[in-house]
This record gives C-alpha cells, sequence and structure tokens, in this order.
C-alpha cells in the first residue's frame, strides 16, 4: 500500500461515513410510512446498532467488550452528551424552525470542534480550517436552501439547532480522547449502550403495540439496516478515520453529507438541483479538498 493512500485512507474513512449518515432518510421514511413516531425510529436505531455490536464482538473479539469503569464518562459523553443530546436537539429545531434551517445550524458542528479541539488536544486553528470552516458554512446553506427556502425562525428553535452543533461535536471530542484507551469497536458499542438505555424509556419502544410491529420481517429488516449502514458502519468508519487525523478536519470531511443526501435525492429520486444547491455542492467539496492540501516549510497557514 502506498504511502500516498495510507495518508489518504483516514479521510476516505470519513467520506463513507458522511455517506451513510446521508442515506438515513431512506430508513426514517419508510418507518415513518409505517406509524413510527420520531423517538421510536431513533430508539430502534440505537438499540439494533447495539444488539448487532454486541453479537459480533462477543463471537469475535469478548476482551473488546471489558472497559474500567473509570473510563464509563467518555462513553456517557459519546452516548448521552452527544448522539442523544444531538438526536433531541435535531429533531426539536426542525419542528420549531424549518428542516433546511435545522441542517445548517447541526452542521455549526465543524466550527465547534475546531474551538474544542484547540482547548483539549492543542490544535491549531490555520487559515486553511478557517477558510474551510466558511465554504463549508455557504456551502451547506446553498444546498439547503435556506436564502431561499422561507424556512420560519424562532429564537428556542435556533438556540436548539446550535445545540444540536455542539452536541454534534462532542462525538469528535469524546471518541478522540477514548481511543487513546480504547478501540473503535468499544467505543461505537457502548455508545449505542448507552444511548439505548436513555432512548428505551422515552420513547416506550418496550409496549407491546410497538413490539407487536416487529413481527413484521419487512419492518425488521429495515429497522436491522437502521442499526447497521448510517449507524454502526457509519461511525465506525468516523472512529477509525478519527485514530490517524486531527477531530477538526474529521469534521469537515464529514460534512458531505448533506451533500451525499442531497446527490442521491437527484440520482435515485429525480429530484431536481438548481444552480444555488450546484454551487453549494462546489463550495463544499472546496473545503474539503482545503483541509487536504499540504502547507509549504515557512508558509504558516
Amino acid at each position: 500500500m502506498s504511502q500516498y493512500f495510507k495518508n489518504i485512507l483516514p479521510y476516505l474513512f470519513v467520506a463513507v461515513a458522511a455517506a451513510l449518515w446521508g442515506c438515513v432518510g431512506f430508513f426514517v421514511e419508510y418507518l415513518d410510512q409505517h406509524s413510527f413516531n420520531t423517538n421510536e425510529i431513533v430508539a430502534f436505531r440505537f438499540v439494533s446498532a447495539t444488539i448487532l455490536l454486541y453479537l459480533f464482538l462477543v463471537f469475535s473479539k469478548p476482551e473488546r467488550l471489558r472497559i474500567k469503569w473509570k473510563d464509563l464518562h467518555y462513553f456517557i459523553g459519546t452516548g448521552l452528551l452527544s448522539i442523544s443530546f444531538f438526536n433531541w436537539s435535531y429533531f426539536t429545531a426542525i419542528r420549531e424552525t424549518s428542516l433546511s434551517v435545522a441542517v445548517v445550524l447541526l452542521y455549526t458542528g465543524p466550527a465547534f470542534v475546531v474551538v474544542l479541539s484547540r482547548i483539549f488536544f492543542k490544535e491549531r486553528v490555520t487559515l486553511q480550517k478557517l477558510l474551510a470552516l466558511i465554504f463549508t458554512f455557504l456551502g451547506i446553506i446553498l444546498v439547503a436552501e435556506v436564502i431561499t427556502g422561507g424556512g420560519e425562525f424562532s429564537t428556542y428553535g435556533i438556540i436548539i439547532g446550535v445545540g444540536a452543533g455542539f452536541g454534534y461535536a462532542l462525538y469528535s471530542i469524546f471518541s478522540k480522547l477514548a481511543l487513546k484507551v480504547y478501540s473503535p469497536l468499544t467505543i461505537i458499542f457502548y455508545t449505542f449502550l448507552i444511548a439505548s438505555i436513555f432512548w428505551i424509556p422515552v420513547s416506550g419502544i418496550y409496549t407491546i403495540d410497538s413490539m407487536a410491529r416487529l413481527t413484521n420481517l419487512s419492518t425488521l429488516s429495515w429497522i436491522i439496516g437502521l442499526g447497521f449502514l448510517p449507524t454502526v458502519l457509519a461511525y465506525l468508519l468516523y472512529t477509525e478515520g478519527l485514530k490517524k487525523i486531527e477531530p477538526g478536519k474529521a469534521s469537515i470531511t464529514a460534512m458531505t453529507e448533506p451533500i451525499a443526501a442531497t446527490m442521491i435525492g437527484f440520482f435515485m429520486f429525480g429530484d431536481n438541483l438548481n444552480g444555488l444547491q450546484i454551487t453549494g455542492i462546489l463550495f463544499v467539496m472546496t473545503s474539503v479538498m482545503l483541509i487536504h492540501i499540504k502547507r509549504k516549510k515557512g508558509i504558516r497557514a
């Protein structure tokens, strides 16, 4: 394997993870049409991911199920403060504002990651990162068509939406800290386990009505797909990528997620793309290329 490919591989992991996250709408749309509410869908996503990971680990790598109690705070950070909080904040922001506005507020995440990485990991806030953040934010605004979509605004919705971006950012920080001790598989298993423990009582999926709907094999297969593709596999690839690259760069690369969702809609569902959205896609792709440009010696980027 060439050195160039080794260097680019972590970024490919993060980009593929973002593309998988962009596919989550497939599963949510199907389950929504079959009378599952938002809380139930989120809960089933985490529970199915936890079960899939447990079965894999217990039969192949049981040693990765072992953690020290003193390290539990890492997984409370990823599972409760990050994953659970940002899901609740994101869906609340959608209700309070609009989907397009909520998407843009969620993707303030990289800015939080850059600031938090400076505090916790002493990462430099470079000119490249600042330019990439600007291009990313402008691109997401154009793709989501906030400037033309006429979304409804509320102070509460804006605050909660920014909170979603903060929660989104916390995963990169807590998982980077946990990677000093544990493997990506261990991290995402306990992340989803703690998220499941929180969401099961909140969602009420333990009720007879919810469980009865799982007897439909088609519905069950979609729930398993939701737990595997945009959840287990996506977070595993993202966490694996974090082993080799800075959280700030990883979070900016992951902002290709809404672009992936838009392109899937265009190619698979016949959605139209206007000039502003195409410009937005180019902005985001430019931001991703910016963070890959190597700084020349003597130049402080």
